[in-house]
């Protein structure tokens, strides 16, 4: 399957970009760009995609993503005579406005907490919906720095929110550290260079910690709010997941290089957490490269991978 890069709007001299989209369709590929986007669709349903994570969505539908994620939202939903009538704002912001020396400071740190977690895909509900939708709005009728100011709040009430999930598995995705102290981070570290190891068993990372299996059990769940044995699930189907959709490889071939011991227990587990089988989900994103090349919004928006 093809994946696309698309090439955003955004300039060095910009903070951020504004895209307002109104009676469009979604005719175009799966792809991924180095900016930071926050997405508002309204009008529409259908499958979104964000990483490994393959939902159905509503008439409103408000998603923060990091840099390098793949992304597709289609109207599959939609009754053919109705589509062309979605809404989508769009505001895209570089990967490094952020590393300036202003945003270092203390008073910006919910925010960068916020980036951070995008790394996976932010989905935004209830209240915080409504609010950010609010802004968002009134965010496409200004602008200078009183835009600036705007979007500044926007990030920084989606960084207190408390209506938010994650979309993309932990395994799918560059995976970052965890920052809660250097036992935690070897634990971690650990793990993700063994989770595709067939054999790694829990009690190889209690020998490291010097505890017992059960006291460490505990430990893990503790840190991670997950079992041991699900979060190394969680590792090796979201990284399965990636190779079903960057490679060729057959399902068994998959299956084995992700660390599970027979294409059985796979499918088992990749249907009971992704909701298909592996063949489905692979099926489900394969994406035509005949998309309509002139609704780009701009020459070359879109490249191949």
């Amino acid at each position: 399957m093809k994946v696309f890069k698309e090439i955003t709007p955004l300039t060095q001299n910009d903070v951020f970009v504004i895209i307002n989209s109104e009676k469009i369709g979604f005719e175009y590929p799966i792809h991924y760009h180095s900016a930071y986007e926050l997405t508002l669709v309204l009008n529409s349903s259908g499958n979104r995609i964000i990483g490994d994570s393959v939902e159905k969505y509503g008439s409103n539908d408000l998603v923060l993503i990091g840099p390098e994620i793949y992304h597709k939202w289609d109207d599959d939903d939609v009754p053919p005579t109705k589509r062309n009538n979605a809404h989508v704002i769009t505001i895209q912001f570089s990967k490094n406005l952020f590393n300036q020396s202003l945003f270092l400071k203390d008073d910006f740190i919910s925010i960068k907490n916020l980036l951070k977690d995008s790394q996976r895909g932010l989905k935004f509900t209830g209240d915080t919906f409504k609010i950010i939708a609010l802004k968002i709005h009134n965010l496409v009728t200004i602008s200078g720095f009183n835009a600036v100011i705007e979007f500044l709040k926007i990030l920084q009430l989606l960084s207190i929110s408390n209506n938010k999930k994650y979309l993309a598995g932990e395994g799918f995705i560059s995976i970052k550290e965890y920052e809660k102290g250097d036992r935690v981070n070897k634990m971690y570290k650990y793990i993700l260079a063994n989770f595709n190891n067939r054999n790694l068993r829990i009690n190889d990372l209690a020998d490291e910690a010097n505890m017992s299996p059960s006291a460490f059990g505990h430990f893990f769940k503790k840190c991670t709010n997950k079992s041991f044995t699900q979060f190394v699930v969680d590792l090796r189907l979201g990284h399965a997941s990636k190779l079903l959709i960057d490679s060729n490889l057959s399902i068994s071939e998959i299956a084995f290089i992700s660390g599970f011991n027979n294409i059985a227990n796979f499918n088992r587990l990749f249907k009971k957490n992704k909701f298909f089988t592996p063949k489905h989900y692979r099926q489900e994103l394969i994406q035509t490269v005949n998309f309509n090349w002139r609704k780009q919004l701009s020459a070359n928006q879109f490249i191949p991978s």
